[in-house]
């Protein structure tokens, strides 16, 4: 019998299991993405709001979404039992009400409108049940309540050197236009403000900047290349209700 909270989680390399909680991640990842997603909000987010932070790995985003959103209640989940335990630990070192179980983002264990703030970082492109689990980030989402969705996108996933360190569902993948495409067809809202394609060191594709690093080739400028990052702010109507 699999350990995993889902049947269909396609487990990470050990490579990948310590680059989550290295300091690159943490500070060149986490931290940056967290800073960008504050910044496409179109107006204040909710104040005390209860955030999940769902598909948490190993905790590490806990200290930094406190610090920029300050919620009431910090609740998380993970389909990795390991991840879990750990996300648990750095819940007891930080203290306050973090909140941490085993959950699959597919079959959320939360109530209906029950959440202000869903932060989904770097987890998309691990689920094969995609439909699914936006299906999960709406339902369980108050009317009004926000969506801050982070992910890699198919250009960057689906090159030799992320295919040989890590490992993911590659039929699953899709390209930043696709993602944003699958929020709207869930119903989700949101504009060209609330939508970054942040092109950072680590996602450039095939040689992470270093041939633009030693000006060896000039930078591709935003509308000629394929982007490796997209990050939005996406909004569950204020008259949605649950299905």
């Amino acid at each position: 019998m699999s350990p995993f909270q889902s049947d269909t989680y396609v487990e990470e390399t050990r490579f990948g299991f310590w680059f989550l909680r290295s300091h690159t991640w943490q500070h060149h990842v986490l931290r940056v993405a967290i800073d960008d997603l504050r910044s496409l909000f179109s107006e204040p987010p909710p104040a005390n709001a209860v955030l999940l932070d769902t598909g948490c790995g190993q905790g590490k985003s806990f200290r930094y979404l406190r610090q920029v959103f300050a919620p009431a209640q910090l609740l998380a989940n993970d389909a990795d039992p390991l991840s879990v335990e750990l996300s648990a630990d750095e819940a007891r070192r930080l203290g306050g009400d973090i909140r941490v179980q085993g959950g699959d983002c597919a079959h959320l264990p939360y109530a209906d409108a029950s959440i202000d703030l869903l932060f989904c970082h770097q987890t998309f492109h691990h689920l094969v049940e995609q439909e699914k689990a936006l299906a999960e980030f709406h339902r369980v989402l108050k009317p009004g309540g926000y969506l801050l969705f982070a992910e890699s996108t198919e250009a960057y996933i689906d090159t030799w050197v992320i295919r040989w360190l890590f490992r993911h569902p590659m039929h699953v993948q899709k390209s930043a236009s696709g993602y944003l495409q699958m929020l709207r067809e869930q119903g989700f809202e949101f504009d060209a403000r609330n939508v970054s394609y942040p092109y950072l060191w680590w996602s450039r594709a095939k040689d992470f900047g270093l041939l633009e690093r030693f000006r060896l080739r000039r930078p591709k400028p935003f509308g000629e290349r394929e982007e490796t990052l997209v990050n939005v702010v996406a909004r569950k109507p204020l008259g949605a209700v649950a299905p």
